[in-house]
């Protein structure tokens, strides 16, 4: 279900099953979070085999959580925070993961993408929360992600109407940074950058939950790393820009 490739500066993970439309199941996730927790390349890309980036969550696994939840009242909280581990193991990847979405993300394969650190679209991708449409919504971390991502009005839009909106309206929105016909042509953009000034930079943007001069600081410090990493390069001067 998932695979992985490696070369030298990016690990391609691709969502590998293309007749569920690479819907998620337990083992998936579990799989997923793997791929992505400690990847020897500073960039990594995901992607969907086929003609979609990913459903969401198997609906056979999300039905078997629904029996057994008749005798384990706990059984749905506990596949949603599998998910929510997923998602958070994108966010905490030491790699860049660039989410490359051609075809439909939906529901889970949106809070997936919402938790890369960039999402570039194909002219043909869309997404959908449409959990709400047979009374469920996106658990995998997706209400604050949409909302720190989209804006709040945005966010209610998307989670509350269920509705599919398209590359074009992704972008504008803010979904999406990019719409490109290669998606990963922007990983290999972004991989052709220092590796050691991307781990730093990474955690810095993303910032958490710390406060404006926890996240100063943090910034001053990985600066200087950096300045003493490549001190024999900066000292020879590069000129303006």
């Amino acid at each position: 279900m998932i695979r992985t490739r490696d070369s030298d500066r990016i690990r391609t993970v691709t969502l590998d099953r293309p007749e569920r439309r690479n819907a998620l199941t337990e083992d998936g996730l579990d799989a997923l979070s793997a791929a992505v927790a400690d990847p020897p390349a500073p960039v990594v890309y995901l992607h969907g085999a086929g003609t979609a980036f990913c459903a969401g969550a198997d609906l056979d696994a999300v039905a078997a959580v629904a029996r057994e939840s008749a005798a384990n009242p706990d059984a749905a909280a506990d596949f949603a925070r599998r998910g929510q581990r997923v998602a958070r193991a994108i966010e905490d990847s030491p790699a860049v993961v660039v989410a490359g979405i051609d075809g439909a993300a939906r529901g889970g394969g949106v809070e997936l993408a919402l938790a890369c650190d960039l999402r570039v679209a194909t002219p043909e991708a869309t997404f959908a929360e449409t959990g709400v449409t047979f009374g469920l919504f996106g658990a995998w971390g997706g209400t604050h992600r949409l909302r720190r991502v989209l804006g709040e009005g945005n966010a209610l839009d998307v989670s509350l109407s269920g509705r599919t909106i398209d590359a074009e309206e992704a972008l504008r929105i803010g979904l999406v940074s990019r719409v490109r016909e290669d998606p990963f042509a922007v990983a290999r953009e972004i991989a052709d950058n220092d590796p050691d000034a991307l781990r730093e930079l990474k955690p810095l943007v993303r910032g958490g939950s710390a406060t404006v001069e926890e996240r100063e600081a943090r910034e001053a410090e990985a600066f200087a790393r950096l300045v003493a990493d490549h001190a024999e390069a900066l000292g020879r001067g590069t000129g303006s820009g």
